[in-house]
Parts: structure tokens; C-alpha cells; sequence
């Protein structure tokens, strides 16, 4: 199963609106099943350094189906998963990062959102997520 690029748009318009709201300038990737991009938008002005940083954490979210500010819990130091961000030619472990999955509770994919506090970044991948309830 994968997110469709009609469901990925779907996703980015609903982040952008709510980056919008927020009064910030996002990068937002969606990628399928297989951590491959699907969909990305650059918000006018967005960090340029950040567009590589969505990507990752979308990947980093699908390639463990957690949502990435999970797996920095669990990579500090003294933790189950130190330094697991050097694997997998490098994740990104700090929210905004979210699976994405159907209606059956199947992974189809992953957003990944930065540009702004974590805080942010988080809520506006939740609501490119809620788009799709």
C-alpha cells in the first residue's frame, strides 16, 4: 500500500494552510511506503537548509513508523538507539516527522516537516497527517 499523489498534495495544502496560520514558512516532503518522495513543496522564503531536513524526517519517520521526535527520545545518550542517527545515511531524530496510514492502520507513508521550532514543525506534519482522516 502507498499514499497516492493525489493524497500527498492533499497532506501538503493541509500543512501549508496550517504553517500559514502559524505565521511560518515550511518545507514539506511526503514520501510512499518505500521512503521514496512523493510529493514537496518549499514555502516562499523557507529555510533552504531545511529542505533536506523534511525530507529526512519523513524517511526517518517511515523507515522505523514512529514519529521521528520518538526515535530522538530514545537516541540519547544512555539510550536503546544512540547514535542511530549515523545509519541509514543520516536521519533526523526531533519532531516533524510523522507515519502516515490508512484506514486499515497500514503504513502508506510519511510527512516530514521543517522550518521553524520543533514545536511547529510537529504541528504542522499533524495536520498534513489529519487530512487524511
Amino acid at each position: 500500500m502507498n499514499i497516492t499523489l493525489a493524497q500527498a498534495e492533499q497532506m501538503i495544502e493541509a500543512a501549508r494552510e496550517k504553517a500559514a496560520g502559524l505565521g511560518t514558512k515550511m518545507n514539506i516532503a511526503v514520501v510512499d511506503s518505500g521512503a521514496n518522495l512523493v510529493a514537496f513543496a518549499r514555502m516562499d522564503n523557507a529555510w533552504l537548509g531545511s529542505v533536506d531536513i523534511a525530507q529526512r524526517k519523513a524517511k526517518t519517520a517511515r523507515f522505523f513508523d514512529m514519529p521521528s521526535g520518538e526515535i530522538g527520545k530514545l537516541s540519547q545518550p544512555g539510550k536503546s538507539l544512540f547514535q542511530i542517527e549515523q545509519s541509514n545515511g543520516g536521519l533526523i531524530t526531533f519532531p516533524g516527522g510523522i507515519p502516515v496510514k490508512n484506514k486499515k492502520g497500514e503504513v502508506i507513508g510519511a510527512i516530514g516537516v521543517s522550518g521553524d521550532t520543533v514545536d511547529n514543525d510537529h504541528a504542522v506534519a499533524q495536520a498534513g497527517v489529519d487530512a487524511l482522516q
